[in-house]
């Protein structure tokens, strides 16, 4: 085990891509504990036939798919409408924004992204310090990567046998309660630095009414999946297949915008997604069998026992080590790897795995979204040319904003048990 930690750190260290370097180490240690090397090719291989693991493609190409049909253009009007009016102005409706990609995106850094690009520019043109709007545009991808359909909550069902369903219904109201909480952080930082208002008073009903018309399709999206997912109409597999079919007819037919050279951009961006996901989802199950064969879990287990009082002290040790790792670590591949280890241990101290799973997805999620190798941070930064040290600084308010809020939904369970055990029962 200390071949393959040591040798994974120095892969790291020495800039070597995510996948290679988990597929390498992991080897190195099959190698040193003379295993039987047909074992790797038939864990990933073996790591590829899951079915549930499919929703993970097809999300990918339906977020891609609709980012291309004008609903983006479409909820930033949305957006301007429910919050222009308060302090901080395109900052807040970038917070709105994020949430209402939840239900197209699922991804945060494609998320901070598009928002970058997007919001980025006239931000800088309203006075807001760049600092600030990295920041907040980044942050905001936490949001989106909450709100379902969420590509993390699905690899977290898959690796840890969780239900996707339930997990999906229980990042509502986190997702809500995460734009709440940065809202509010905007709003303090704004009204002390006097960032104006996008518009000179709040919306009327009928606007509003008239924004919630033009956005339906987009709003209707995660409403359909999760009703689809309870009442059995479709898998969670199935589901991300139908995402597919209605982002298209949505883009095609009602839209009129996803011509042929932007389906063909979409197909071609969405292939190199999904193939970078799949390498690390392929390499992280050897090292996974690695970590299972050294008995890594038990030991941690024992050893986080020995020195906890109780279970919350189990927990917010886990949490704590996250979000650390979390700093060095791309997300997808510490839910491949410590969810395996991890779950059994809060599982067995008695807390929900829906109810921790949540947690490690913010704790994870925000991760990207902090120095030194946040991939979100370094997606923001590098569109919007701000130095990583001007952005930490900034960072810092809605990082605690953040971790207030899952102090919070740790205490108390039912706020993210509520809609999956009213659902589910």
């Amino acid at each position: 085990m200390i071949l393959l930690v040591l040798s994974f750190i120095l892969l790291l260290v020495l800039g070597m891509p995510v996948a290679f370097t988990i597929g390498i180490s992991s080897l190195l240690f099959f190698v040193s504990e003379s295993l039987p090397l047909q074992v790797v090719i038939q864990r990933m291989v073996t790591s590829t036939q899951s079915f549930p693991l499919l929703a993970v493609p097809f999300f990918v190409l339906a977020g891609n798919l609709m980012n291309e049909t004008g609903i983006t253009r479409r909820l930033i009007a949305f957006s301007k409408v429910l919050t222009g009016h308060m302090y901080g102005g395109l900052a807040q409706v970038s917070v709105v924004l994020s949430a209402l990609m939840g239900g197209i995106s699922g991804s945060a850094t494609a998320d901070a992204a598009m928002e970058c690009r997007i919001l980025g520019p006239d931000m800088e043109k309203k006075g807001f310090s760049r600092g600030f709007t990295a920041a907040i545009l980044a942050m905001g991808g936490l949001v989106t990567a909450t709100i379902p359909p969420s590509i993390g909550l699905i690899l977290f069902g898959v690796v840890g046998e969780v239900s996707i369903g339930k997990l999906f219904l229980a990042g509502i109201v986190p997702g809500l309660l995460t734009m709440i909480f940065l809202m509010i952080a905007v709003y303090i930082i704004s009204r002390k630095r006097n960032y104006a208002a996008e518009q000179d008073r709040p919306s009327s009903p009928k606007e509003v009414v008239s924004g919630i018309y033009h956005n339906l399709w987009a709003l209707l999206f995660p409403v359909i999946l999760i009703v689809g997912i309870r009442f059995g109409l479709f898998t969670a597999s199935e589901a991300g297949a139908f995402a597919v079919v209605y982002a298209f007819v949505i883009g095609k037919f009602v839209y009129k915008e996803l011509t042929m050279p932007k389906l063909a951009e979409v197909l071609k961006h969405s292939a190199k997604d999904i193939s970078i996901v799949m390498l690390i989802i392929i390499c992280s199950s050897i090292f996974g069998y690695a970590v299972v064969y050294d008995q890594l879990p038990q030991t941690l287990a024992g050893f986080i026992n020995t020195v906890a009082a109780g279970p919350y002290v189990v927990l917010f040790i886990i949490l704590i080590f996250l979000f650390f790792i979390g700093m060095i670590m791309e997300a997808t591949v510490n839910v491949l790897i410590l969810v395996p280890i991890f779950l059994p241990i809060v599982t067995e101290v008695g807390f929900d795995p829906v109810h921790f799973g949540m947690l490690f997805f913010l704790v994870n999620t925000m991760g990207g979204m902090t120095p030194p190798v946040g991939v979100t941070m370094y997606t923001a930064c590098s569109l919007l040319g701000c130095p990583i040290e001007v952005y930490a600084k900034e960072a810092l308010p809605f990082i605690l904003a953040v971790a207030l809020l899952v102090i919070v939904l740790a205490f108390f369970p039912q706020i993210v048990l509520f809609l999956p055990n009213l659902v589910f029962g």
